[in-house]
């Protein structure tokens, strides 16, 4: 039973996408991402190309409810979360320090030495952030308890995704991201809101 007062709005928003993008076949914590991304995005594409196996979802699930920390790569992703409290610290960083790539690497740098365990990780502008991410998870100086992994671009941003996966699943590490250079902090910030719901068992139906 959905406890939260949906608009009439959003409501519409989810009948026009149940006609046109078909979930039944899909499990129900993982369609409510799916069409979550798709709502938020207008992109079915982008929400067709997720990669968010159900024992990931779940995986995010219990670390909201245990009260995770959640890590964001850009300030942009961490306004679009609504009910969750995160942290970004690409404020932190001067540019292009300590031979980083980008500000928004040596952010995540910054943040797997506050937070090496247990946190979720989402990084949804940058790939250097998430090839930086990849890198700390290879080689266990960091341990997620998920990691959103949707960076956005033509430039690296599918290879970072590609490696990201690989390299999770080499570690253990849940990740839910997509394929290709689709992505982006609306995409990023509605998966971690539905997860959210789902953590609240607010889920929309879908």
């Amino acid at each position: 039973m959905n406890s939260r007062a949906v608009h009439p709005i959003e409501a519409e928003s989810y009948r026009l996408l149940a006609a046109r993008m078909d979930l039944s076949s899909v499990p129900p914590p993982v369609a409510a991402i799916v069409s979550r991304v798709a709502h938020a995005t207008a992109d079915l594409d982008l929400a067709a190309s997720l990669v968010a196996p159900e024992h990931a979802v779940d995986a995010g699930v219990r670390a909201i409810a245990s009260g995770a920390q959640i890590v964001c790569d850009v300030e942009m992703l961490r306004a679009g979360i609504s009910t969750l409290e995160s942290c970004c610290h690409l404020r932190q960083c001067e540019p292009l320090a300590g031979g980083f790539p980008t500000r928004s690497a040596r952010g995540i740098r910054l943040a797997a030495e506050a937070h090496p365990r247990g946190a979720i990780f989402a990084v949804a502008c940058a790939p250097s952030a998430l090839e930086e991410l990849s890198a700390l998870i290879s080689r266990g100086a960091c341990v997620p308890s998920l990691v959103v992994a949707l960076p956005v671009g033509f430039v690296g941003a599918a290879v970072s995704k590609a490696r990201a996966i690989e390299v999770c699943a080499d570690a253990g590490v849940a990740v839910i991201s997509n394929v290709g250079e689709r992505g982006g902090s609306a995409a990023g910030a509605s998966v971690l809101n539905a997860l959210a719901r789902l953590a609240a068992r607010e889920e929309p139906d879908v």
